[in-house]
């Protein structure tokens, strides 16, 4: 990652790092300084390097005189999820996501996710965004709380769910039911998400138990997956909320 702005705000959001670059002579404002301390709070090896060898290790990106060295992500395994529920004592709410390419989305639904109490996220090998640095961004240093599993085929995960006890519910602008609706919130459940162009694969909506939808105002088609996926994830919980006695 680099940049004075990304640097300090993957610093800010927690985002998983082993090292802070920064550039020799750098003309040191106030971004400088604060990705500085905050490494140097973490106990960050600090590590100044000439600007020719920066530009190197950054591939010549437009780095500002800063890099920050990301390791790479370490995904669970699906069963981890389910076991994560089980832990907590609680019913399993996990979040699958079908399509959803842009890493922005991906770390807005983990958000969501660790706010409304899901076990975890489930993205596919192909085709998904992954968790990077981005991501860990975009989830403002939930990622840190819900892990993220990947997958080689979703569809067949999704159905080694449903064998195990879940229910598997797509959110699809032609579902009948409507969130708020839902009954099977209290289940232990699958709360699929597809892109936003596209929604749902075919192979995907076939897996699913229950289609749900968002209601929305006239001449709305459609929510970011981030925002949607964040809605229903709040109504589930809103349905586990009033079944606890």
């Amino acid at each position: 990652m680099v940049g004075r702005n990304s640097v300090v705000e993957a610093l800010r959001a927690g985002v998983p790092a082993t090292a802070l670059y920064v550039a020799e002579r750098i003309d040191a404002d106030d971004r400088v300084r604060e990705a500085i301390k905050l490494a140097a709070d973490r106990g960050l090896p600090l590590l100044e390097s000439p600007r020719a060898e920066l530009d190197r290790i950054t591939s010549g990106a437009v780095h500002q005189g800063l890099g920050l060295q990301v390791p790479p992500y370490v995904y669970a395994h699906a069963d981890d999820l389910v076991q994560r529920a089980a832990d907590a004592g609680q019913a399993p709410l996990i979040v699958a996501l079908d399509g959803v390419t842009d890493p922005r989305n991906l770390g807005a639904i983990v958000r969501s996710a660790a706010a409304f109490g899901a076990h975890g996220v489930v993205v596919p090998d192909r085709r998904s965004a992954g968790m990077t640095a981005g991501a860990w961004k975009a989830s403002a240093g939930a990622a840190a709380r819900v892990p993220v599993a990947r997958v080689t085929n979703l569809t067949r995960q999704l159905e080694a769910y449903r064998r195990a006890g879940f229910v598997v519910v797509g959110l699809s602008a032609s579902g009948v039911v409507q969130a708020h609706d839902l009954e099977a919130s209290v289940d232990p459940l699958v709360l699929v998400v597809g892109s936003e162009d596209q929604g749902l694969s075919r192979l995907v909506e076939r897996s699913c138990d229950v289609l749900v939808s968002i209601p929305m105002g006239a001449g709305n088609e459609s929510l970011n997956a981030g925002v949607a996926a964040g809605i229903v994830l709040y109504e589930v919980a809103r349905h586990r909320a009033a079944a606890t006695p």
